[in-house]
This record gives C-alpha cells, sequence and structure tokens, in this order.
C-alpha cells in the first residue's frame, strides 16, 4: 500500500551531501561509508526519494561510525521519485519492489567479494519491502523496516532473521493497526527474534524526512537512528 503519505516532507536531494563516496556495487551506483576493511556491513534502502537525500547519508554516516561498511544503492538508476513529477502510481509502475529485491542480491554478493561477513539490511517506506523480502531467504543477518510500505502480514511470517519494526502512530500506509499485526505474527514465531515498537506523535516517514530545524522531530528520528542501530550490533556481528 503507498500514498500521499509516501510523498510528504519531500528532501531536497544532494548528490554531494555526506561524507563518504559513491561507487558502482553490484552493479548499481551506491552511496559507500565507513572503513572498507570492516567484515560488517549495513545496507540502506531507501524510500522513493533515493540514494541522494541528505538525511538518509547523514544516517549512513551514522550507522558507519558505529563500524558497519554502509551501502545506499541507487535502486531507482537516476530516476527518484520528485515532487511535481510523474503521478505516484505510475512511478512505482516503473520501480517496483520486486526489482529492487532482485537488484539488491548481486549487491550483497558484491559486499561479500570485498570481505563482508554479515550484512543487515535497514529499509524505508518502499525499502522496507525489499528488505523483508531478504530477510525471508536469509540473504542478510537481520533486519529493521521503518514506516514500510507494501509490506504484509504474510510477508512477516515469512521472515527467517531477527527483525525489527519501527512504525509510526499517524501513518495510514501501515498504521499502528497493522504494525500490531506484524508483533503478533513475529510473536508467534519464537525463533526468530524481534522487536515492534510505534513512535507516538510522529507521522509516515519521520525517521529520514524530518525536519533538522525542528527539534521534536530530530529527537524522535534520533531515537529511531538509535533503536536501529543496537538491533544491527546485537545481530549483525
Amino acid at each position: 500500500m503507498s500514498g500521499p503519505r509516501c510523498c510528504a516532507n519531500p528532501p531536497t536531494l544532494n548528490p554531494n551531501s555526506g561524507a563518504g563516496h559513491v561507487e558502482k556495487l553490484g552493479g548499481l551506483d551506491t552511496y559507500v561509508t565507513g572503513s572498507p576493511d570492516s567484515k560488517l556491513a549495513a545496507l540502506l534502502i531507501s524510500d522513493i526519494f533515493g540514494y541522494e537525500a541528505p538525511n538518509l547519508r547523514k544516517l549512513a554516516d551514522r550507522v558507519a561510525a558505529a563500524g558497519f561498511y554502509v551501502a545506499v544503492p541507487d535502486f531507482f538508476h537516476g530516476d527518484p521519485h520528485v515532487d511535481g513529477g510523474r503521478p505516484l502510481q505510475e512511478w512505482i509502475n516503473d520501480h517496483g519492489v520486486d526489482k529492487g529485491f532482485e537488484e539488491a542480491k548481486p549487491l550483497i554478493q558484491a559486499l561479500k567479494c570485498k570481505g563482508i561477513t554479515a550484512t543487515g539490511a535497514v529499509g524505508f517506506c518502499w525499502g522496507a519491502k525489499v528488505a523483508v523480502q531478504l530477510a525471508k531467504r536469509e540473504f542478510i543477518q537481520a533486519a529493521v523496516l521503518l514506516h514500510p510500505s507494501f509490506v504484509t502480514v504474510d510477508d512477516i511470517k515469512g521472515v527467517e532473521v531477527p527483525i525489527s519494526v519501527l512504525g509510526a502512530e499517524i501513518d495510514q500506509v501501515s498504521p499502528p493497526a497493522l504494525v500490531k499485526e506484524f508483533e503478533e505474527a513475529l510473536t508467534a514465531k519464537s525463533e526468530v527474534d524481534s522487536f515492534v515498537k510505534i513512535f507516538p506523535k510522529v507521522a509516515h516517514g519521520w525517521s529520514v524526512r524530518y525536519n533538522v530545524e525542528d527539534e521534536s522531530a530530530v529527537k524522535a528520528a534520533e531515537e529511531a537512528h538509535q533503536n536501529l542501530l543496537e538491533w544491527l550490533a546485537k545481530h549483525v556481528k
């Protein structure tokens, strides 16, 4: 499911943002940051606005500072959704999550070729569906979904690796009731470690599409960032 909330608060894209650099990885232009000597990787899968969003790259740098080699791929091949551009559904028809999942596999293999021994996937909105698909088949060691789109209860039931779901109280895409269903499904899978949290007073997209001048928005986003870092540290090792 997607809707207007997926397009709210669009970022001002900046290809020069972040402390890392862009290189080809698994055939995709990818923002990479962190020590190339790290054996642990974090794959950050963007929302519809793509890998040049400054808040996303700032988060990637923070994850890198925690010891991970971080990859943020351009799954949209230079065609992120932009405000005033094509209608969302038309854009999604050209950038399906299944395609993203298929393109993620050679990228993960490329990370292994760099010496990476464990990878966690963090998906935001559109990217959460890709992350949960990876989590079903053990391509990764752990997953974090933030304000997911398109994710179903059946997806959650199929997960085989530790997974954290961070949802928003104000979210028509993945409303709290649906996130609670995710939690119930995960509780029934005692063999899979899980963590589910609904953040109060925030809307869909809050973890990456926040106003850096809004103190409360920054605080809520940083709390989510800390939660995802703790999950990666716990399970990607």
